[in-house]
């Protein structure tokens, strides 16, 4: 009896700690959580297992692991806000698959994606043909993003943080210099002072980052 207690009392305060613990971390939908969250709250869920599934332990030996885990999430939350190559390590970048309603079937095989996943997510989007689609963007979350010729065309950064996004602007058919040479003609000299850029409605877009406007 004293066991079962033991276990319901423990499972109230494991709720309540990752209660606690999901709500620092931010609200994101499942969709949109990153590696690193999937990880975390998987080993998370474990540890809180463990400790019910064994009352005699000591309840710190389950707190500390879930109080370590919550300050790494944090400070790789930190880290990928104030570093474009840390985020694209970890989530990675949107891969198109379909481009002009051609499939790029180099592109599938590099994301083991295969024809009836995608023929399913164009389905559920109510898309009949891929030649209908102008660009499909399976996004690191495993959504696919599509756009059809009677779509607003997806805006790309071309510059994130400072960061050239070269991925993009040869999706665009553009290029780094190209880009340079663009800024310099509306007097940015230095693209790491760039926090956003974009091409929109064909004239280059860009906002600097706060330290340098």
């Amino acid at each position: 009896m004293n066991d079962l207690v033991i276990i319901g009392l423990r499972t109230i305060l494991f709720y309540v700690i990752l209660l606690f613990a999901l709500r620092i971390m931010g609200k994101r939908e499942v969709g949109e959580l990153g590696v690193i969250d999937v990880v975390v709250f998987i080993i998370m869920a474990e540890v809180a297992a463990f400790a019910l599934d064994s009352p005699n332990d000591k309840l710190m030996e389950a707190i500390v692991p879930i109080v370590v885990l919550l300050v790494i999430q944090l400070v790789s939350s930190y880290v990928s806000l104030k570093s474009k190559k840390f985020r694209d390590l970890v989530d990675g970048d949107p891969s198109v698959l379909i481009r002009d309603g051609e499939i790029i079937e180099a592109e599938m095989k590099k994301q083991r994606y295969n024809l009836d996943d995608l023929f399913q997510q164009l389905r559920e989007q109510n898309i009949g043909s891929v030649r209908e689609v102008t660009f499909a963007f399976l996004e690191p979350s495993g959504n696919l993003s599509v756009f059809t010729k009677g779509d607003t065309q997806p805006v790309l950064s071309l510059i994130s943080d400072g960061v050239i996004q070269s991925r993009h602007l040869n999706i665009i058919g553009k290029t780094d210099e190209w880009l340079l040479n663009e800024l310099k003609k509306q007097g940015v000299n230095d693209h790491r002072k760039v926090f956003y850029c974009s091409l929109e409605d064909g004239a280059l877009k860009y906002q600097l980052k706060l330290s340098f406007q």
